[in-house]
């Protein structure tokens, strides 16, 4: 099991930030372009527990992947749970938690993945999906940096 941890001030308020993320498509505004990530479901404005989200990605190579995931578990302004249903990770627990600090939000990103255990996971995890994860999460942080830094000056 992989283990990533993430931490983010954002210069806005709780509810702001609340709202940004609570706001399932806003996933597009976060997510590198060479992703080429689509999300192919209906959304609701706000997400909801028990929320399926059905995304078309190409990660590697420009080979499409459909990956499914649920928001399991919601706790309003303070954290909220994405589990995968369907996609390339055996394990994909993303939980997202938001703490009211001076000035702003503190959002830490806890993420606990598996590839599997056959070798062409582990294998395809050394090369490649370990560094990708990490990447994405680089790109988040400058762009929600970007986004709210701008926008609060």
């Amino acid at each position: 099991m992989h283990k990533l941890k993430q931490e983010q001030f954002l210069p806005i308020t709780l509810d702001e930030a609340w709202h940004f993320f609570a706001t399932p498509r806003n996933l597009n505004e976060v997510t590198p372009d060479n992703m080429v990530f689509e999300i192919i479901s209906q959304l609701p404005d706000t997400m909801y527990e028990g929320l399926l989200i059905l995304y078309r990605l190409k990660p590697m190579l420009n080979i499409p992947i459909e990956w499914c995931t649920e928001i399991t578990h919601i706790k309003e302004k303070e954290y909220f749970v994405d589990e995968q249903r369907k996609g390339p990770y055996k394990i994909w627990h993303h939980e997202h938690h938001f703490r009211e600090v001076k000035g702003g939000v503190m959002m830490t990103d806890l993420l606990q993945y598996d590839i599997g255990k056959w070798f062409i996971g582990w294998l395809a995890g050394e090369i490649f999906v370990h560094n990708k994860v990490k990447a994405i999460f680089e790109y988040r942080i400058k762009a929600l940096d970007i986004m709210f830094n701008q926008n609060h000056k």
